[in-house]
């Protein structure tokens, strides 16, 4: 007999974990920076939607992925890259200035720019993300949203 509840809860951790470990990499030459993912989950609250660590993640749930580096301005401009998981279907960045792929890097644009075939790509079909960094921006992190399929 086969728990499911379990099975449920184990590919929740998984799915978790992969989100958490998935390929961010910043570049920034002569300079390491040290950069944490956070994974939220939307969640509906009487004055409107909030977000909270992600515990559990289940089908149809809307995330946010948060990446910060150490604080201050950058002493260097350098490009914060992040590979879209596969279990997840890419909404939106939260930065407009965001470059993204929908072949695995190795073409780069707006979303409304890029074309798969004789059509115009989908958000569910970014792949990657890119940030390009400069040295006055204090901001120290970058996101972006997107459902669990």
């Amino acid at each position: 007999m086969t728990n499911t509840t379990g099975g449920k809860s184990m590919r929740s951790i998984l799915l978790i974990a992969s989100i958490l470990f998935m390929a961010t990499a910043a570049t920034a030459t002569g300079s390491a920076l040290s950069i944490q993912r956070s994974v939220f989950v939307e969640t509906t609250q009487a004055d409107g939607i909030a977000l909270e660590p992600a515990n559990t993640l289940s089908r149809g749930d809307r995330v946010v992925l948060v990446m910060q580096w150490d604080g201050g301005k950058p002493a260097r401009p350098f490009t914060l890259a992040s590979r879209v998981p596969e279990t997840l279907s890419y909404q939106r960045s939260g930065d407009d200035r965001v470059e993204v792929s929908v072949d695995g890097g190795r073409r780069w644009g707006q979303l409304g720019e890029l074309r798969q075939g004789q059509r115009a790509a989908q958000p569910d079909e970014v792949t990657n993300l890119r940030w390009r960094i400069g040295t006055n921006d204090s901001s120290g992190m970058r996101s972006f949203s997107a459902i669990v399929r």
